[in-house]
């Protein structure tokens, strides 16, 4: 690694340097030492060096040339302080000298660079490894994640024009529940005690946005308002869910292999999961054509089950679920499609991230049902922008529209007991 805020005349230093002891290094021995081990060992090493060619070499950055080796051998090289710095929320590489990080809603670029293109490839490769997946020039896109569970998305040359790209999502430890989503302004109080009640009592939430709005977020902290008597099963392209539930069965997809056989889609996944006893199917993001099956579920005794899909509006969410389900039965008419959307789907919520970087759950609406050739829709909950400085933090208010006394949330709040916590929530009768 050579950080631009090294000292003139540093950089070739830390490269002579970091040249020859990764030459003389034995591969086998590394793996088998551990990263303290190895700390120590560089660190005699660049001490060795120094004094036997006489180079001028301060006593702190022998500590930083120290830990940058380490990083190289034994994490991410470069990216390993960013990984470690819980305040970045995401990492984007756009080749050898070009790394951004978003931290607090914000993006800026860092000072970090790498020595080539080639030190960025063989980072990119090492975590392909970690999750059992390969990236080179016949495979030059990569989904995995890293073993702290964060999600990377990889491209190299040649579709990677400027070098390689890497596309970071970090995973984070602390636990966020609707409390923690209330204080940072993403919701109404009022709204996560109806999204509380919608969890518990086994609605079927579909969660709508795009990336990096927090849709992820969201679905973990309303998997907290589940039963721990239910057994749930969760279904990822790249595992990032952390349901709190004692009785969760993990599943995750594979791409083919050598051979370009031994696929396993999400589709499949789902098919299989019904054979698995569930009370609760949870697809992480919804993309494709597993989008029939997991209608087909929600609509044959698996309430309360909860994806995420990309779209801008809860229309256009419904219009997206619309052409995946076409993508599987290219025959079933549109009619059908429709009707088996509305009675599957019982909540849409709509979450963005807006200008100022800060993340809003923008909308939350019920599903009503099909009216002539549209599915029907109910706006609960509605964030609304009253000012937008230049540059400075969106002021708005969470504004609600009142709950339908034929709303599915009140009929399923009613038959799980909590129809009085709702009825306090809205402020309102419902029908007795």
């Amino acid at each position: 690694m050579i950080e631009q805020d090294l000292p003139t005349g540093f950089q070739e230093t830390y490269l002579t340097l970091r040249t020859r002891i990764m030459d003389a290094l034995d591969a086998e021995a590394v793996e088998s030492t551990s990263a303290e081990e190895l700390k120590d060992l560089m660190r005699d090493a660049i001490d060795t060096l120094v004094e036997k060619d006489n180079i001028q070499l301060p006593v702190s950055l022998r500590s930083v040339f120290t830990v940058q080796m380490v990083n190289e051998i034994k994490g991410l090289g470069p990216l390993q302080p960013l990984i470690d710095d819980p305040t970045i929320s995401d990492i984007m590489v756009n080749g050898p000298n070009s790394v951004y990080i978003e931290q607090g809603g914000q993006l800026t670029k860092t000072n970090v660079t790498f020595i080539s293109d080639i030190q960025l490839q063989n980072i990119a490769r090492r975590i392909a490894a970690f999750a059992g997946r390969r990236v080179d020039e016949a495979n030059p896109l990569c989904d995995a994640r890293l073993p702290d569970g964060s999600r990377v998305n990889i491209a190299i040359p040649p579709v990677a024009l400027d070098g390689t790209s890497l596309s970071i999502r970090k995973f984070s430890n602390k636990e966020i529940g609707l409390e923690q989503l209330v204080e940072f302004g993403a919701l109404s109080q009022d709204m996560a005690r109806s999204l509380a009640i919608a969890a518990r009592c086994r609605l079927n939430i579909l969660i709508s946005g795009g990336t990096g709005s927090g849709k992820t977020t969201l679905l973990n902290a309303l998997s907290n308002h589940i039963s721990e008597s239910e057994r749930i099963v969760t279904i990822e392209d790249a595992a990032e869910l952390c349901l709190q539930q004692p009785h969760v069965v993990r599943m995750e997809t594979r791409p083919a292999g050598i051979e370009n056989t031994g696929a396993i889609n999400q589709r499949d996944l789902v098919i299989n999961s019904l054979r698995m006893r569930p009370d609760r199917i949870v697809i992480g993001e919804c993309r494709g054509t597993e989008a029939f099956e997991m209608l087909q579920a929600m609509n044959t005794g698996h309430d309360g089950s909860m994806s995420t899909l990309h779209a801008n509006t809860p229309r256009d969410a419904l219009a997206r679920m619309e052409s995946m389900v076409m993508m599987a039965v290219p025959n079933m008419p549109l009619e059908s499609i429709r009707r088996n959307i509305a009675s599957a789907v019982d909540l849409i919520i709509q979450v963005s991230r807006l200008h100022d970087g800060s993340r809003k759950i923008m909308s939350i609406s019920e599903v009503m049902g099909v009216e002539g050739d549209k599915i029907t829709l109910e706006e609960i909950f509605h964030f609304s922008i009253l000012e937008q400085p230049n540059g400075e933090k969106i002021i708005g208010t969470f504004n609600c529209a009142g709950l339908l006394n034929r709303s599915v949330l009140s009929v399923k709040a009613r038959f799980f007991g909590l129809e009085e916590l709702l009825r306090k929530t809205f402020k309102e009768n419902l029908e007795p």
